[in-house]
C-alpha cells in the first residue's frame, strides 16, 4: 500500500526499502525522505543530488554526534528562561528538515529532550506559536475551510495515515485557550509516539481552529489563527461531524485522539465520537491511566491494597474526573461494590467537595457525595474545603489536577501525613508552574515515609537522612502512544474502557518488574519506547478477546503480540532509496 503520494515503503528479500515516486531534488524538500550528508554516493547519482554535499558521507551516528554537539550549543548565552524555546525551536527545525534523524534524535536522548518537545517547554512554544511560525506540519481546519475538508484531505500526501491528535486547542495544559497556537501539543504528543514505535509517515497533527475566546489574542497582530469567538453548541459539533465523517472516508484505518479539549466539551466530544471511529480521550482516560498506575504501584510499594485507602482528588475538570473514573474502575476491580469505591474518592472542584446538594456540571455528578459521606464532620461552611475533606473524610492519598500552583500548603500535606503510615502525595498538575507542590517541599513535610510523583520532571530530592528519591513522572506518555500502537495493530474499531484499563495495568507490570526492587513509582522516560511495546501488546490482547478488533487472524497469546509489537515498531534509520 501506498504510504505516501511521493514513495512507498517496500518489503525486500534484504529488508526494507523506500520506493520514490518523486525525482530529483525534490527529495531534498521532503523530511521524510531527506538523509543531508547521510546520502550515500549511489543515491547522489542517482536522483540528481551529487554536488550538494560535502564529499564524506555522513553514518547517522555522526549525525547524531554533530546534532547534538549544535544542540547543546543553542543560545548559550541567551537568558536562561528563553534557551529552552531556542531548544525547541531548533528541534523543530531539524525535524521539518530530516524526520529520520530527528527521531533518532529523540530516541538516543529522550530524557534530555523530552521537557523540551513535549512539558514543560511545550507550553511555552505554543504561546508563541505565532510568532516563531517557520514551516506548517499537519493539518488545520476552521470554519472557513471546513466545507473543503474532503479535498484537502484527499490532497494531503499522506495514504495511510494510522493516528491523528486533534486538539481545538480549549485547554492547553495549564495555560487555557491558546487559539492556533495548540497544534504544537499535537506535534509533540505524535513525537512520542515516534519513539513509542509508530513510523511518521501513519502520523497527523489536526487543528480545530474554531476560533478564541481572548482578546489578547485575536488583537495581536502576528496571530495566526481565526481571529473570532468561539464557536459553541451545534456550529461547534457541525464542524467536528464534518472532520470524522472525512477522516472516516479518507482514512478508514486512522485513530483519533482528542487533545486538550476544555472540560464543557471533552465529555461530550468523547461520547459523540467514540463508537463512530475508534477514538479517546488522554486528559480523561490517559490521565486517568497513568495515574491509576501509580497508585497501583505505589500501594504494592507501601504494602497495601488501593482499596485500603481514601483518596482526594483536588480539581474535577477533564483530568480530575478522568483520574476519579480510573480509581473507582480499580477499586472495583479489587473487590469493591461501586458504591464502596465511590464513597473512597473524594473530588473537588474551586468550590469544595463535589456532593449531591450542590449545582454542578453534569459529569461531576457521578463523583459527587450524598450527605450521609459528610454529616458528622465539622464544617466552617456549607461546602468541605481542601483541608476539611483531607482530615475529616481520613484521606491517605492526595492527588492534584487542579493547576493551581502550591493548593498543597505545608498544612494540607502534613494532615494526609497523619491519616497514614505511608501517605502518598501526587501533584500532578502541568506545567511545572501549575504544580500543586514541589516535591522537595513534601518530603520535608513528610519525610521518607512519603511517596511523591509529579506529572512534570523534578530533579530527584535529597531527604535529611542522606537518601536520595527520585521523582516519579505520571507522564501520560506512559500510556497513550502503547494505547493508540496496541489499537493500531490489531485495528481496533473502538477504544473500550477495559483497553484503557489494560493499558494502567500494562504499566503497573512493566514497573514493577523492572524498578520494583528500586521503590520507583513510575520507570524513567529514558524507557519510553520499551513501555510503550508493552502496553500496545497487552491492549491489543484485550481488544482481541473483546472482540474489537479487525485484524481477528493475529495470535491472543502475549508472546507472539509482543514479538508483533516490535517487529511492527518503527526504527529510526535510513533506508535505501531507489526511483520508482
Amino acid at each position: 500500500m501506498r504510504t505516501s503520494k511521493s514513495f512507498d515503503v517496500r518489503e525486500t528479500s534484504n529488508g526494507r526499502e523506500i520506493v520514490v515516486l518523486e525525482s530529483g531534488q525534490a527529495i531534498l524538500r521532503d523530511p521524510s525522505l531527506n538523509k543531508g550528508t547521510a546520502f550515500p554516493i549511489d543515491e547522489r547519482q542517482a536522483f540528481d543530488i551529487e554536488g550538494y554535499f560535502p564529499p564524506h558521507v555522513s553514518t547517522l551516528d555522526e549525525q547524531l554526534a554533530r546534532t547534538y554537539a549544535s544542540y547543546t550549543e543553542v543560545a548559550k548565552d541567551a537568558p536562561r528562561e528563553t534557551i529552552a524555546l531556542h531548544k525547541y525551536q531548533f528541534l523543530r527545525a531539524l525535524q521539518d528538515r530530516n524526520e529520520t534523524l530527528f527521531y533518532a534524535f529523540l530516541a538516543k536522548h529522550t530524557e534530555e529532550v523530552l521537557p523540551i518537545v513535549y512539558t514543560p517547554t511545550v507550553g511555552d512554544a505554543i504561546k508563541a506559536f505565532s510568532r516563531i511560525f517557520r514551516t506548517p506540519r499537519g493539518l488545520t481546519f476552521s470554519p472557513a475551510n471546513i466545507p473543503r475538508v474532503a479535498k484537502i484531505l484527499e490532497h494531503h500526501p499522506l495514504d495511510d495515515v494510522r493516528m491523528i491528535v486533534a486538539t481545538d486547542s480549549s485547554a492547553i495544559l495549564g495555560i487555557g485557550d491558546q487559539g492556533y497556537g495548540g497544534i504544537g501539543i499535537c506535534i509533540g504528543k505524535l513525537a512520542l509516539y515516534t519513539v513509542g514505535g509508530l513510523a511518521p509517515y501513519h502520523a497527523l497533527p489536526a487543528s480545530l481552529d474554531v476560533g478564541t475566546d481572548r482578546k489578547d489574542l485575536r488583537d495581536d497582530p502576528v496571530y495566526l489563527g481565526l481571529r473570532e469567538p468561539r464557536l459553541r453548541g451545534e456550529p461547534y459539533f457541525a464542524l467536528l461531524d464534518q472532520f470524522v465523517n472525512a477522516i472516516k472516508e479518507r482514512f478508514p484505518r486512522a485513530i483519533v485522539q482528542w487533545e486538550d479539549l476544555s472540560k464543557d466539551t471533552a465529555f461530550d466530544v468523547l461520547a459523540r465520537y467514540r463508537k463512530v471511529l475508534p477514538s479517546f480521550n488522554d486528559d480523561v482516560q490517559g490521565t486517568g491511566a497513568v495515574t491509576l498506575a501509580g497508585l497501583l504501584t505505589a500501594a504494592k510499594l507501601r504494602g497495601v491494597s488501593i482499596k485500603d485507602d481514601t483518596y482526594v482528588i483536588h480539581g474535577a475538570g477533564a483530568g480530575g474526573a478522568g483520574v476519579a473514573w480510573a480509581i473507582v474502575e480499580g477499586l472495583v476491580k479489587e473487590g469493591l461494590s461501586r458504591e464502596e469505591a465511590n464513597a473512597r474518592v473524594l473530588v473537588l472542584d474551586s468550590k469544595g467537595l463535589l456532593t449531591h446538594d450542590r449545582p454542578m456540571e453534569d459529569y461531576k455528578k457521578t463523583f459527587a457525595q450524598p450527605g450521609s459521606r459528610y454529616a458528622s464532620w465539622k464544617l466552617a461552611g456549607k461546602i468541605p474545603t481542601l483541608h476539611e475533606t483531607i482530615e475529616q473524610g481520613k484521606a491517605t492519598v492526595l492527588i492534584g489536577l487542579s493547576g493551581q500552583r502550591g493548593a498543597f500548603d505545608d498544612a494540607a500535606v502534613a494532615l494526609v501525613g497523619r491519616n497514614a503510615p505511608r501517605p502518598v502525595v501526587f501533584p500532578l498538575s502541568n506545567p511545572t508552574s501549575s504544580c500543586e507542590a514541589i516535591p522537595a517541599d513534601v518530603y520535608r513535610v513528610l519525610g521518607a515515609r512519603g511517596f511523591v510523583a509529579t506529572g512534570s520532571p523534578f530533579a530527584p530530592v535529597v531527604l535529611d537522612t542522606g537518601e536520595v528519591r527520585a521523582i516519579g513522572q505520571g507522564n501520560n506518555a506512559f500510556i497513550f502512544p502503547g494505547l493508540g500502537l496496541g489499537a493500531c495493530l490489531v485495528e481496533a474499531t473502538e477504544i473500550t474502557d477495559a483497553m484503557v484499563l489494560a493499558a494502567s495495568y500494562a504499566l503497573v507490570e512493566y514497573t514493577t518488574r523492572k524498578h520494583g526492587a528500586a521503590g520507583l513509582v513510575y520507570p524513567p522516560v529514558r524507557e519510553l519506547r520499551e513501555v510503550s511495546l508493552h502496553v500496545a501488546a497487552r491492549v491489543a490482547k484485550e481488544a482481541l478477546d473483546s472482540g474489537v478488533a479487525k485484524r481477528t487472524e493475529l495470535p491472543r497469546d502475549l508472546p507472539a503480540l509482543e514479538e508483533l509489537a516490535k517487529k511492527s515498531a518503527y526504527v529510526p534509520e535510513y533506508l535505501p532509496l531507489r526511483r520508482a
